[in-house]
């Protein structure tokens, strides 16, 4: 009796350790890399979703790595165990401009991911100096177009730099629209929209959330932005694809695991994170960044990110631009 006793004992003791052991399993945290810096609105909004899925799915700890216009972050992620434990952002940058920006890429954007949701678009917006615009009077896209076609070489346009989103954007609409404009590259957002806001140059492509202060305040005329439909931020204001058809050159960002990753593993963090992205106080905290959260299956993430790779080679290839 006292054998069978210890015998119970014993395996009763080992049921406990290895629940224990499953338990602690299960628990371990989630690493999301985020590719950037902490403070700006891609670190803000993966800090917003990782508490709301903490309770679907433990805890997820935020782990900024910047650098290499975003390279180094989505490399990790690249090559991290397809477990589960470690996802991270993919956004326009890492996934659709860089591979053709940079001479050499440490990871392969169309195939080292397993996309699992888009998380967000932020439209940018075609705006003027107010003043600017009153006086060469341009209120639509088709004005501006008019007057760089009678006007052959006399506008430019600023951008934070070659390679950013400014710069492709306005290579992208000088191609659509079949017109001439001076690309005048400053070092970074800031300075380039201060240099509209001071004369210096025509027109910017900036992001709506940099931009809005000073459309509210009157220094700068919001003429479209380059979403397909009019933002929920600025719904006053057409989209160029109302002029010049299929224009789009939004910026985005979505989460994604290393490939090979098992898809009941995907299938899970998506659920979760579609969920707290449809929470009604998810997308008024994003309606304060002026981002707008788009929650949506793998396979569509994934088809939607093929398109923008294949988009941004022809708009990179078009300007020239390369970072070695």
């Amino acid at each position: 009796m006292k054998t069978r006793h210890f015998l119970l004992t014993l395996l009763a003791g080992a049921a406990t350790l290895a629940a224990g052991h499953a338990t602690a399993q299960q628990q371990r945290p989630i690493r999301l890399v985020v590719p950037y810096a902490a403070g700006g609105p891609i670190d803000v909004t993966a800090r917003m979703l990782a508490e709301r899925v903490k309770d679907a799915l433990g805890p997820v700890i935020i782990d900024n790595k910047p650098g290499a216009g975003g390279n180094i972050g989505a490399d990790i992620v690249a090559k991290a165990p397809p477990d589960g434990l470690t996802i991270g952002i993919a956004a326009t940058a890492t996934n659709a401009v860089n591979p053709w920006l940079y001479s050499k890429m440490p990871f392969n954007a169309a195939t080292d991911f397993a996309p699992i949701t888009q998380m967000v678009r932020v439209p940018n917006v075609l705006v003027m100096n107010a003043e600017t615009a009153k006086r060469l009077n341009i209120e639509t896209v088709a004005d501006l177009i008019r007057y760089a076609k009678a006007n052959p070489a006399k506008l430019n346009y600023g951008s934070g730099g070659n390679g950013s989103a400014g710069h492709l954007a306005g290579e992208l609409f000088k191609k659509e629209a079949g017109i001439f404009a001076l690309h005048i590259p400053y070092n970074g957002g800031n300075p380039a929209q201060l240099a509209l806001i001071s004369g210096q140059v025509d027109f910017n492509f900036d992001n709506l959330a940099t931009a809005a202060p000073n459309i509210r305040s009157g220094k700068l005329k919001a003429i479209a932005v380059t979403t397909l439909q009019r933002s929920a931020s600025l719904p006053e204001v057409p989209p160029v694809a109302d002029t010049l058809k299929g224009f789009s050159i939004d910026t985005w960002w979505g989460l994604v695991a290393p490939a090979g990753t098992p898809h009941d593993v995907v299938v899970k963090l998506n659920q979760a994170f579609v969920a707290a992205l449809n929470a009604p106080e998810t997308k008024t905290r994003f309606a304060s960044l002026l981002a707008e959260p788009v929650g949506n299956s793998p396979e569509q993430f994934s088809a939607f990110m093929k398109t923008e790779l294949a988009k941004y080679e022809k708009v990179v290839k078009a300007t020239g631009a390369k970072v070695d």
